[in-house]
């Protein structure tokens, strides 16, 4: 992706933070030297071998040093968000360096720390990771102990050598039993035609917002309520839901979302720093008007299998099945993209610090529509991910509620058929059935034919019809319409007689 789109910041890994009181930035610059220390990933490059394969390249470890930008001449919230937004969009030159911290200093005792990585050496587990050690160490340090024991374990393996393990992992029978699972599975996939507010652009562009939203305690509470009942996972209950929105928005029966796992089933892969997650592609059928549990079975079996063939990478499964591909799709194999997230980054609290995250956006999105839920204690909350190319801000607001309201009306009765889940909201439906249904008005009790000719001499010479290069106004149109009803008239037509017309 990134040798076809080098410009691209889609898929930079960003995170800033608020620093507020007595900062040590030496301490901060040993703790992430540490950290790039333990982690080769943190220190790997990618290059072409003489044959065009991409390898890995592993710098040795070396003293981190923070790019430090004094802001205290201009302390403005505005400009401190346009440097890190701008910063957000930088893009990476895969061949050098992929991890950048950058340290504004806006006041004497207050700063924002800018950490960005390319998607390539991490993921959103391995953000976590980060941000674990960086508080564990900086408060070692600060009290003076030693890292090489506690606060952190040695790393049994690395990136590299995970990778290792996967390759080798992946050959003969297992290779096989995966690969067919996953060509049965996904055979003949079907376009997922999504109402747009504008065409798909010839070339994507990645442009892209994140737009949060909220569910109540109380429906979250009985979302987990219903979950626990029919003995399925949270995640699977939500993703259903999601299927069947997408089922009302397009009128589709077979439906494909991508979603994210993890995929660190070892513990050896647990605290390791790197580009480990992994896409499954879940294929369902809504045909036959089911109910939404009878669905849920059907997402649930489906779940289950594609997680048991979860170690073919996409990458891999996208090469195996070699989908016809087309500049204006973001990725291959589906349109929409749903995930709830488990891997939370913990609160960084540090001593004489107070720490708060930023939240800023580098306007880059992956997919066309991502739907990316996260349970908190207050309930379940969300960001919807979206193209700014074909989805404007009232389109997707709007697709949140209707997802919303299927929650709501799913959680009341889960054995409705899909046909009877209601996706307007009462609003809607009110502005459906009754605001735009206001068509009683003061009409003339005149035929057709009179009103035409009131019209005629209201306005004789306005445009009454064009075709192609044709106009008639209603003076001109009336008078032809007189001389053909007086032409049918002397061949014998009367009242109630049929007269065929061609047009």
């Amino acid at each position: 992706f990134q040798q076809l789109n080098p410009d691209n910041s889609a898929y930079n890994v960003f995170g800033a933070l608020r620093l507020e009181g007595n900062l040590n930035i030496e301490l901060l610059e040993k703790v992430f030297t540490e950290i790039v220390s333990r982690h080769e990933s943190l220190r790997t490059t990618f290059t072409t071998n003489s044959e065009g394969l991409p390898i890995q390249v592993i710098s040795p470890s070396q003293t981190f040093k923070i790019s430090i930008i004094d802001l205290k001449d201009i302390p403005n919230e505005r400009e401190l968000e346009k440097l890190a937004t701008t910063e957000a969009q930088v893009p990476f030159d895969l061949t050098k360096p992929l991890l950048r911290i950058t340290l504004l200093k806006l006041e004497e005792t207050d700063y924002a720390l800018l950490i960005k990585m390319h998607h390539i050496i991490s993921d959103r587990w391995s953000l976590g990771i980060f941000v674990r050690e960086m508080k564990l160490l900086y408060e070692a340090f600060l009290n003076k102990q030693n890292s090489g024991g506690k606060p952190l374990f040695e790393l049994p393996i690395q990136y590299a050598d995970w990778a290792v393990w996967q390759q080798q992992y992946l050959q003969g029978k297992v290779l096989q039993v995966q690969t067919d699972y996953w060509k049965k599975q996904l055979k003949n996939l079907p376009v997922l035609k999504l109402p747009t507010d504008r065409p798909r652009p010839a070339i994507a562009t990645y442009k892209g917002v994140k737009q949060p939203f909220e569910l109540s305690k109380t429906l979250s509470d009985a979302l987990k309520t219903l979950s626990l009942k029919e003995e399925i996972t949270l995640f699977t209950l939500l993703l259903t839901v999601f299927k069947v929105l997408l089922y009302k928005y397009t009128n589709q029966n077979d439906i494909v979302v991508g979603t994210d796992i993890a995929n660190r089933n070892r513990v050896e892969t647990e605290g390791l720093i790197g580009f480990l997650i992994n896409t499954l592609v879940l294929r369902s059928d809504l045909f036959g008007n089911p109910t939404f549990s009878e669905l849920l079975s059907q997402v649930r079996k489906v779940t289950f299998e594609a997680y048991e063939h979860q170690d073919l990478s996409f990458d891999k499964l996208v090469d195996i099945l070699k989908p016809e591909r087309n500049l204006s799709e973001m990725v291959p194999l589906f349109q929409a993209k749903f995930d709830l997230q488990l891997a939370q980054v913990e609160p960084v609290e540090l001593s004489n610090l107070t720490v708060s995250p930023l939240d800023f956006d580098n306007g880059t999105v992956k997919f066309e529509l991502r739907f990316n839920l996260l349970e908190t204690d207050t309930g379940l909350t969300g960001l919807v991910e979206y193209n700014t190319d074909i989805f404007d801000s009232n389109t997707i607001t709007r697709m949140v509620e209707h997802y919303r309201n299927l929650l709501e009306k799913i959680v009341a009765n889960p054995q409705q058929r899909l046909s009877e889940l209601q996706l307007l909201t009462e609003s809607e439906q009110h502005q459906l059935l009754e605001e735009w249904n206001k068509t009683k008005v003061d009409y003339p009790l005149l035929c057709i034919h009179e009103l035409f000719e009131a019209q005629v001499e209201k306005t004789p010479n306005a445009i009454a019809v064009v075709f192609e290069d044709q106009r008639l106004t209603y003076r001109e149109l009336n008078a032809k319409a007189n001389q053909l009803a007086y032409h049918l008239r002397s061949l014998g037509v009367k009242p109630e007689v049929l007269v065929g017309i061609c047009i």
